[in-house]
């Protein structure tokens, strides 16, 4: 069972320190880092007289943050053992829109128009399916097929056997960093970063090794230094529509990562989730253009739908072998229903693309607006696509404001869990998904979460960070 030191603890916590009583204000931050991952369940806390040292506070006080915790039910302590994480019971299923709750926890939006189409005509496709076993390792030769002509109408000349099916993005970054990922490989990742890829790289116990990027762009420079100092076996990014930047690295940027990439023998993986979410820049080469070893992810999900999880893997034939026999010890095929409708999908992909680019401006232009309406102190940078912007919501702290939010029915995820080692706490992703009724509201419920933050004097951090 994982444990975590006092150290490490202190890093993710950040300044915690608020207007209440310390012992409340740290369980509410332990809290919050076990329920947005950042503390997985299990997870082994520091002893209490360790953590007190640490955090310069007297035992008694992180005893009864413990105490609160459990109460909570996030905490289970065992004597002569220790005490660990427990995420609590999920709350009971409700009716659909009866949470009271608007979740941008997700960016995510609702399924597009041509889907329950789509559907229908996969149904009415899968007839010759049934007369065949229904497994297929690699995917069946028609998803293949159309992933390929994606690729090659994007100009990057690609073949069937150069692809993988997946179900999802997220299984197709698990299935990768399981066949080329061996515990201590250092492993590179654009910071801030999509959360749930540094979740699959520290569960198979890499070591991570940050790489700076900005709604400006990425620092390059600092990424060869890294480079440099750590050998990575592999480099995650997101050069289209970074998740949570919004950023979009240019074609230049792009020649030079690949030519990074193979002159440190390093396995470059470009995740396109978000690559065709497209409003105002135009396209670009994709990475893999640049460089013929990386690893291009992509998928369904943002494009059409979060409920269909068809997604792909293009890489270099050898490769696609290796990840073949990997997955077999994981599961032994997507669903062949799911396949045929993806494949319906891509037929349609210039209509998804041009639904998504309104869907997405319409959401854009509500939330910037709203923000400059009711928060003006901020600094919204306004992307040229994507899914979400990367607000600087300083001097408030996005934990504090997710905490606060939440009573007032908007769900949001702080910036720390982005990042590593808890960096971005005056960050805030807002997904700009939602429709723009529900987003002005959001951001309206956003405003006095962050009065509520700042009423009163503020307390001093009991710790430097």
């Amino acid at each position: 069972m994982a444990s975590i030191t006092s150290q490490r603890l202190d890093a993710i916590l950040g300044s915690w320190a608020g207007r209440g009583p310390a012992y409340s204000e740290l369980a509410e931050r332990l809290r919050l880092l076990a329920l947005d991952g950042r503390l997985p369940d299990g997870t082994r806390l520091p002893a209490e007289r360790d953590l007190a040292r640490t955090l310069g506070l007297s035992r008694t006080t992180v005893a009864a943050a413990y105490a609160r915790l459990r109460e909570l039910g996030c905490l289970d302590s065992v004597r002569g053992s220790g005490s660990y994480i427990a995420l609590p019971a999920p709350p009971p299923v409700a009716a659909p829109d009866e949470t009271g709750i608007l979740d941008l926890t997700k960016a995510a939006m609702p399924a597009a128009s041509i889907v329950g189409e789509c559907i229908g005509r996969a149904v009415e496709s899968l007839g010759p399916e049934l007369a065949r076993s229904g497994y297929e390792i690699l995917g069946l030769p028609r998803l293949r097929i159309a992933v390929a002509e994606h690729f090659t109408r994007r100009g990057l000349p690609t073949e069937p056997d150069q692809i993988m099916i997946t179900n999802g993005v997220q299984h197709a970054i698990a299935l990768l960093v399981r066949a080329v990922v061996s515990p201590g490989d250092r492993a590179a990742v654009e910071q801030p970063t999509y959360p749930h890829a540094m979740d699959a790289l520290l569960a198979a116990k890499a070591r991570l090794v940050p790489l700076p990027v900005s709604p400006e762009g990425w620092d390059l420079d600092a990424a060869a230094a890294a480079f440099r100092a750590a050998s990575p076996v592999l480099a995650y990014v997101m050069p289209d529509f970074h998740n949570p930047t919004g950023a979009s690295l240019d074609t230049a940027g792009r020649e030079r990562l690949a030519r990074l990439a193979g002159q440190h023998r390093m396995l470059l993986v470009a995740d396109e989730t978000t690559a065709l979410l497209d409003i105002a820049r135009g396209p670009r080469p994709p990475l893999a253009a640049f460089a013929g070893s990386t690893v291009t992810l992509g998928g369904l999900s943002k494009l059409a739908w979060g409920g269909l999880r068809v997604g792909w893997i293009r890489a270099p034939r050898t490769l696609v072998g290796r990840l073949a026999q990997a997955r077999t010890g994981l599961d032994l095929g997507t669903p062949v229903l799911e396949q045929l409708i993806g494949a319906e999908l891509l037929a349609h992909e210039d209509l998804l693309v041009a639904e998504r680019r309104a869907w997405l401006g319409e959401g854009l232009a509500a939330l910037t607006t709203a923000l400059s309406t009711h928060l003006p102190e901020w600094t919204v940078p306004v992307p040229d696509g994507g899914m979400a912007v990367w607000a600087d919501c300083s001097p408030h702290s996005s934990s504090r404001l997710v905490m606060a939010s939440r009573a007032h029915g908007v769900a949001l995820t702080a910036g720390p869990r982005f990042g590593v080692d808890g960096a971005f706490e005056h960050r805030l992703r807002l997904p700009f998904t939602a429709r723009p009724d529900e987003l002005r509201a959001a951001v309206e419920a956003l405003a006095q979460a962050a009065g509520d933050t700042s009423t009163g004097p503020a307390a001093a951090p009991l710790v430097a960070v």
